[in-house]
């Protein structure tokens, strides 16, 4: 039986506009926009997957006039110019068709619609089923028995059908009559007249009576009134406007509807391409589309592991082994491994059930082999409770996506890592477990979907690890990942094992003067007010201060009056009330966050909170942590510094805390090469009493403290990328006068708004920026050409390099300190990193070889033009140490 022939044509035009105005801006991290071409080819996946068509072909339009701007100049007149971002994407655009092996046609003079008109007629003629995707709804004049047209409706997401049938139960008239209904009402979008006060409405109206434009002029003696003098001051109008809504259907093209079959194209041609444009959530769909199955995997063993002693001796001779770890839920101090896989080459793997880990414990201690995988942290993590610790963490192909290319965009999880080095879709945890309330365990799950998974993780890392050494190898980023980066998953792991102790007895003395504090705030809030309401409700709140207490408006919604924290600070002057105001959401968020938060975070077994520390997710380098977020816990009030009191050390243990002083400015002093700067650091003198002296000409002892903070603001400032107006807020000051700050700042350190005008214009030109150690942050908004995003831009390709450095600083410090307390023999234990701190608990007859220990590995962690300093302090809690 011969195969249904069905022809899919798409207006490339009219679908690539709707998708750059539905989808937010996307890049591909070199300048290049590239939400038009997403969302075009999401609904081009869509439309084959829905019509599987045999035959496709896309029309665009070109810049030149039509032979409609050769009949009516102002066709199309007033129509906004197609934005820059959304002009570059046509190009590569239609390089992604060409991969695809897609006819796409264009002709000068003719519209994509008199191509797809075109194209429809033949292919109709000669049996074809023909499918129409287009934004526009006057290709709905070449519905018919045999064509659907599909108009785009919420972007591109949803369609409306119509084929003959469906134009006349919409419209109550017939396809060929759309054109008529077009030359009457006219279109606005192209600036067709029609017949002027004539809608829709009115239009289907004189059709259904008088079934064309012609049929109306003929019978005009029989309209009345206005209607009447509106069709015979302008039949002409109405001729011409049927005209050119018209679509041609028989453009000069020459073509045979055999060069528009789809399906035979080269994979790896629209791999690459995906892999330029950043399309790694689309790259599956290619093996899909092109035949190659992505979701089995062939020639792959995975059994039992019954001959230990032969398998070792395999590990032993091959130097290395990839391993994964499924665990239940449960606490992170039990014993909760459900399966262990493992594998020596990728094509056969192995399986241990629960506690039979342990016959492996020797094996994954043992230093001499090389231990790969994905997310291998959570593998160390989970070992732990078995007393086994995972030694020689050598390649994490989680890590090494991270590095290579570190947008807060990308998913590093070894799924996404599938579809964008080997074009291969494979389950997800998420896939296999569910998520949220509906979420299950590994033990609900049948055997052979939990293989398939674990295969799916182990065959990523196989087919992944190469390719990843290589562009790490290519980007210069060896030290970085080897040194830094793998070594660092054992030491979070460690830390987020260990946990840091909590003492239950403060959090509740804090939850009772917080409770209280609550309470005596609310109460003033509702004495200025003169009423009880619920302070927690915007909508209440916005009803007591700009209705009742009448101050004056800053800003409305959509649902009423903005009360965030920008317009407070606008209106603190106003009324007492507003300090009350945000006295109460401060305390109450801290209390929420961090004192009930943290209660229900305590692990029944030991007492400690084990925060998550998190390698992967920042741009700049930083590490982060969660449940709860140690970075976070506020220092700049006092209720705020109470919470440090919370965490403490056992009975008979001290905490140690060393913090770099000014670690980001060291580093601007370096990396600009700064005479100035770097003298200030040499000579030990207060780098922002220095500067204060420097910038605003005072004699140095003669600085007050008023002149000291404008300078750490504009230190600090500098860092960060701030603008005079950005400077200006900070300080409370007049732009001008932040601006002359600044203009003065770089008067006295040439160097640094060279250094600083460099980086921008390396950015720009690479679209990333990178750190002493070579760590890349992707800045694509650097090219952008919208002001407020290039900006932004620049002040991120200014800070990158400062913070990302002081990020790689701690990160090689803390995997100093850690191999230090074990080389020697130490009981105590890093346990903490916030920011530019680390914390030891030492045990009591360890804490003065600590302290010396790690004010050694941090001051010589790296070697800079000016001395890294620390500040070593030590107390019961981490309140204490501050």
């Amino acid at each position: 039986m011969e195969e249904e022939k069905i022809l899919l044509l798409i207006d490339g035009n009219s679908i690539i506009n709707r998708a750059f105005f539905a989808l937010p801006p996307m890049d591909n991290g070199e300048g290049l926009h590239t939400n038009a071409i997403y969302g075009f080819l999401t609904m081009m996946f869509k439309m084959i997957k829905n019509y599987n068509p045999s035959h496709i072909s896309v029309a665009f339009d070109l810049k030149a006039p039509t032979f409609r701007h050769r009949s009516y100049t102002e066709y199309k007149a007033g129509r906004k110019k197609m934005p820059f971002e959304l002009g570059m994407q046509i190009e590569p655009l239609k390089k992604v068709l060409d991969a695809f092996n897609i006819d796409r046609k264009e002709l000068e003079g003719y519209e994509a619609d008199d191509i797809i008109g075109t194209l429809s007629f033949e292919a109709e003629n000669k049996g074809y089923k023909v499918i129409i995707v287009t934004g526009d709804k006057d290709a709905l004049q070449l519905a018919s028995d045999n064509t659907t047209v599909l108009i785009t409706k919420k972007g591109i997401a949803e369609v409306e059908e119509y084929d003959r049938k469906g134009v006349i139960e919409r419209y109550n008239l017939t396809p060929e009559q759309f054109i008529d209904l077009k030359g009457l009402m006219g279109d606005k979008s192209d600036n067709i007249p029609g017949i002027p006060g004539i809608g829709e409405k009115t239009g289907i109206k004189l059709l259904l009576e008088y079934d064309s434009v012609q049929g109306v002029i003929d019978n005009v003696d029989k309209l009345k009134g206005a209607q009447k003098k509106k069709v015979e001051d302008n039949k002409d109008s109405a001729i011409m406007s049927k005209e050119l809504a018209t679509i041609l259907r028989s453009v000069p093209i020459k073509y045979t509807l055999d060069d528009l079959k789809w399906g035979d194209f080269e994979a790896e041609s629209v791999f690459k391409l995906f892999q330029e444009y950043k399309f790694n959530s689309l790259i599956s769909r290619i093996a899909e589309l092109s035949g190659q199955n992505g979701n089995q995997e062939e020639n792959i063993e995975v059994k039992k592991l019954e001959d230990i002693k032969s398998f070792i001796e395999k590990v032993s001779e091959k130097g290395s082994l990839c391993i994964k770890i499924l665990s239940k839920q449960g606490n992170i101090l039990d014993k909760n491994i459900y399966k262990s896989y493992f594998s020596i080459d990728g094509e056969v793997i192995f399986y241990l059930d629960g506690d039979e880990i342990l016959e492996l414990k020797d094996l994954l201690e043992d230093e001499s082999v090389e231990k790969i995988g994905c997310e291998l942290k959570a593998d160390y993590i989970a070992l732990r409770p078995y007393g086994i610790e995972l030694k020689n963490i050598s390649f994490d192909i989680s890590i090494a996506e991270y590095i290579i290319d570190s947008k807060s965009t990308t998913s590093y999880e070894f799924d996404s890592i599938s579809n964008k080095y080997l074009y291969k879709k494979v389950a997800s945890k998420e896939d296999l477990l569910g998520k949220g309330a509906k979420a299950v365990d590994y033990p609900d799950v049948e055997k052979t979907q939990i293989d398939d998974y674990a295969t799916g993780i182990i065959k990523t890392v196989y087919g992944t690890i190469e390719k990843m050494k290589e562009a790490i190898k290519e980007d210069d980023m060896e030290m970085l990942f080897y040194d830094m980066e793998m070594p660092l998953v054992e030491v979070l792991g460690d830390m987020e094992y260990t946990g840091i102790c909590v003492d239950s007895g403060i959090i509740d003395t804090l939850e009772n003067e917080f409770k209280e504090k609550i309470e005596k705030t609310e109460s003033k809030i509702f004495e200025y007010s003169g009423e009880k309401f619920n302070v927690n409700s915007p909508k209440q709140l916005g009803v007591i201060l700009f209705e009742k207490l009448k101050l004056p408006v800053i800003k409305k919604t959509k649902t009423g009056y903005s009360t965030n924290a920008e317009v407070l600070e606008k209106l603190k002057n106003h009324h007492p009330i507003i300090d009350l105001i945000t006295e109460y959401r401060t305390v109450t968020k801290l209390k929420s966050t961090y004192i009930d938060g943290i209660k229900m975070l305590i692990n029944e077994k030991d007492g400690r909170i084990h925060s998550k520390f998190n390698q992967t997710i920042t741009t700049t380098g930083r590490i982060s942590s969660t449940d709860p977020n140690m970075q976070n816990i506020p220092v700049r009030t006092d209720m705020g510094r109470q919470i440090r009191k919370v965490f403490v050390s056992e009975k008979g243990k001290k905490l140690v805390d060393a913090d770099y002083s000014q670690v980001e400015l060291r580093v601007l002093a370096h990396m600009s090469g700064d005479e100035h700067m770097i003298e200030a650091f040499e000579s030990g003198e207060d780098i922002h009493r220095k500067t204060a002296s420097q910038v605003f000409n005072v004699p140095f002892d003669e600085v007050t403290p008023e002149l000291r903070s404008a300078a750490k603001a504009v230190n600090f400032g500098i860092i960060y990328g701030k603008s005079d107006f950005g400077l200006s807020d900070d300080l409370n000051i007049s732009i001008v006068e932040a601006r002359n700050y600044i203009n003065s700042y770089f008067a006295k350190y040439e160097s640094i708004k060279d250094f600083m005008d460099l980086i921008v214009a390396s950015a720009q030109e690479k679209g990333y920026s990178t750190t002493i150690f070579n760590r890349r942050r992707y800045i694509p908004e650097i090219k952008s050409s919208n002001f407020i995003d290039k900006n932004r831009g620049k002040r991120a390709a200014m800070n990158a390099p400062i913070q990302g450095s002081a990020a790689d600083i701690i990160k090689i410090a803390m995997v100093n300190v850690y191999n230090r307390l074990k080389e020697y023999g130490l009981k105590s234990k890093l346990i903490l990193q916030v920011h530019d701190e680390l914390i030891v608990e030492a045990t009591s007859d360890e804490v003065e070889r600590v302290k010396e220990l790690l004010k050694d590995e941090m001051e010589n962690a790296v070697n800079l033009k000016v001395n890294l300093d620390v500040d070593l302090n030590v107390g019961d809690s981490w309140y204490e140490t501050k």
